[in-house]
C-alpha cells in the first residue's frame, strides 16, 4: 500500500499512527487537525500560574484580577516529539530570582502508564488480586487496601498492549478518562459495582459513600474511651479489620473498667484487639453484618450480670446501636441514650468524607528525553540529581527511587482534560522538566531552541468560559 497521502489531505507525524486527515477533520486521536491544508494542534498551549493550583488565568476570559506568583508554561497543548530525535515543541528560558531557568515542554506518549485509584470506604470490594474490568474487559486489579481505603493498579502496558485490541482499547479509555477527572463504571470479578471519578465520593453498589472512617476499632477505642466509658458498661466498634472491645482494651484498663464477660468472636490481637469477627461485606465497619449482635459469642456468666449495658458502633459512626442484658444474659436493643447518640455523632464529625483518588504514573525514562538533550541519559542524571524538577500538566510529580524517570502525579491537580491519546494504543500527558541553563546546556540540551518565556506565551491561552474556537475538537469529524 503506497504512504502517499490522497488529493486534499495531510499525515499527521504526531504519533506512529500517522493520519492522513481530511480538511476539516481531525485524526484519529481527535487532538490533530486539518485546518486548510495546515496540521493544528487543536487545545490551545496552556500556561497556569506557579506554585499554585493549576487554575487557567490567561486568554480573554481573565476578569483582570491581579495575578500572583509567575506563568508556567505546561505541555499541555504543546504537541509531541513523535518521531522522537525532533527537539521538544517548546523550550523556553525566563530568569527567575536572579537565575537563569529553563523549562521543556512536550506532550509524552506513554504506553507504559497507568492509573493508581485511592476509594475512600469500609465497604468490601473485592478480594486483593481480583480483576478489574471497564466494559467487560480487564484493566486492572485490586491491590492491597491502605487505612481506610481500598486501592486499585489500573493499566499499564500489560493491559494496553499485552491482551486483545478491545482490551487495550478499553483500557485506554479508561484510563484517559479517570485523569481528565471523568465518571467511570468498574466492576470487580466476584465483588462490587463502582462508579469513580477523581475528586469525588464514589458509589458503590448504587450507593455514595459519605465518610472515610475515623480509623480501625482499637484507634476508635483509644480515641474516645474517655467519652465512652460514663455512658455503657461496654462498647464495641465493630470493624473488619481490628475490631475494639472497651473493658479489655488498655484505654478501659487505665480507666479503670472491670470486664464485662461480654465476648466477641473471632481472632483475639493483643487485649481489646480482634481480627476476623465476621466476613467482609458492605454491612458494619465493612463486615456483612446488618445487626452487630452476630458479631458476639456467649457472655461469660462468670463476669456478665444482667442489666448491663452495651454500646455498638462502627468505625464511621453511621451505624450505632444500643443493648441491655437480660435475665439470660442475652442483649436486647433499646433506644440509644442522647449522650450517646451524641457520641456516635462525634465520630461521624471525625471522619473525612469520603473521596475518589486518582494518580496518574508512568514511566518517562524513553524516547521522550531526545526531545530535551541528544545525550538522553544526561535527562535522566540531571532529574535523579535533583538537577531537574519535574511536572506534569504543572502539577508536583513524586519521582520514584531507583532507575529510570518513573513518575506519579495527582490528576486532580493538573489543568482540566490534560490528557489526551493515541490509538496505538497509548496515554498523551503533559510533561516538563525545570532546571537551571547552565545545566541544560552542560547535559547536551538544544541550546538553539531555547526561546524566551514571554514570545511563547504571548500567544498562548487557556480560556475559563469563551466561545468554542472554531478550529476546535468539536467542530470536526473523527476520520483519518
Amino acid at each position: 500500500m503506497s504512504d502517499a497521502p490522497e488529493v486534499g489531505k495531510i499525515r499527521c507525524d504526531a504519533c506512529p499512527v500517522l493520519c492522513y486527515i481530511a480538511e476539516g477533520r481531525a485524526g484519529a486521536c481527535d487532538r490533530y487537525a486539518n485546518c486548510g491544508g495546515e496540521l493544528v494542534r487543536l487545545d490551545p498551549l496552556t500556561a497556569i500560574e506557579a506554585g499554585a493550583p493549576a487554575v487557567p488565568f490567561l486568554g480573554d476570559a481573565w476578569d483582570g484580577g491581579i495575578v500572583r506568583g509567575r506563568p508556567f508554561l505546561t505541555a499541555v497543548g504543546a504537541g509531541t516529539t513523535y518521531p522522537d530525535y525532533k527537539p521538544a515543541p517548546f523550550i523556553v528560558s525566563e530568569e527567575v530570582e536572579g537565575v537563569d531557568m529553563v523549562t521543556v515542554v512536550t506532550e509524552g506518549i506513554f504506553s507504559y502508564c497507568g492509573v493508581k485509584l485511592k476509594i475512600d470506604t469500609d465497604r468490601h470490594i473485592g478480594e486483593e488480586r481480583s480483576i478489574v474490568r471497564a466494559e467487560g474487559e480487564p484493566v486492572g486489579h485490586v491491590t492491597t487496601s491502605e487505612y481506610g481505603s481500598r486501592m486499585l493498579s489500573l493499566g499499564g502496558v500489560e493491559h494496553l498492549t499485552g491482551g486483545g485490541k478491545a482490551e487495550g482499547r478499553v483500557t485506554c479509555a479508561t484510563l484517559l478518562a479517570l485523569c481528565n477527572r471523568e465518571a467511570v463504571e468498574l466492576s470487580v470479578e466476584g465483588g462490587a459495582t463502582m462508579v469513580v471519578q477523581a475528586g469525588r465520593a464514589p458509589l458503590i453498589d448504587g450507593k455514595e459513600e459519605r465518610l472515610m472512617r475515623v480509623g480501625c476499632g482499637s484507634a476508635a477505642i483509644g480515641m474516645f474511651a474517655k467519652q465512652w466509658a460514663p455512658h455503657a458498661d461496654e462498647v464495641i466498634v465493630v470493624d473488619d479489620h481490628i475490631t475494639g472491645v472497651l473493658s479489655e482494651h488498655q484505654a478501659g484498663r487505665m480507666l479503670g473498667l472491670e470486664p464485662t464477660g461480654i465476648r466477641v468472636k473471632g481472632r483475639r490481637s493483643t487485649p481489646g484487639r480482634y481480627f476476623q469477627v465476621a466476613e467482609p461485606g458492605a454491612g458494619w465497619g465493612g463486615t456483612d453484618v446488618t445487626d452487630p449482635r452476630a458479631i458476639l459469642r456467649p457472655a461469660d456468666p462468670k463476669k456478665a450480670r444482667p442489666g448491663m449495658t452495651l454500646f455498638m458502633v462502627s468505625t464511621t459512626g453511621e451505624d450505632a446501636a444500643f443493648f441491655r442484658l437480660n435475665e439470660a444474659l442475652e442483649p436486647e436493643e433499646e433506644d440509644l441514650p442522647p449522650a450517646l447518640v451524641a457520641s456516635a455523632e462525634r465520630v461521624r464529625e471525625n471522619c473525612e468524607p469520603a473521596l475518589t483518588s486518582a494518580l496518574f504514573m508512568a514511566g518517562a525514562g524513553g524516547s521522550l528525553r531526545s526531545g530535551v538533550t541528544e545525550n538522553p541519559v544526561g535527562l535522566t542524571r540531571a532529574v535523579r540529581a535533583m538537577l531537574s524538577n519535574v511536572t506534569i500538566g504543572g502539577a508536583p510529580a513524586y519521582l520514584w527511587p531507583g532507575g529510570g524517570i518513573t513518575v506519579m502525579a495527582d490528576v486532580t491537580e493538573t489543568p482540566h482534560n490534560a490528557f489526551g491519546y493515541v490509538p496505538t494504543p497509548a496515554l498523551v500527558a503533559p510533561i516538563e522538566f525545570t532546571l537551571r541553563l547552565s545545566d541544560y546546556l552542560a547535559l547536551g540540551g538544544h541550546a538553539d531552541q531555547v526561546r524566551p518565556l514571554a514570545e511563547v506565551i504571548g500567544g498562548a491561552r487557556r480560556e475559563a468560559s469563551a466561545a468554542p474556537d472554531p478550529r476546535s475538537a468539536r467542530n470536526f469529524r473523527w476520520g483519518r
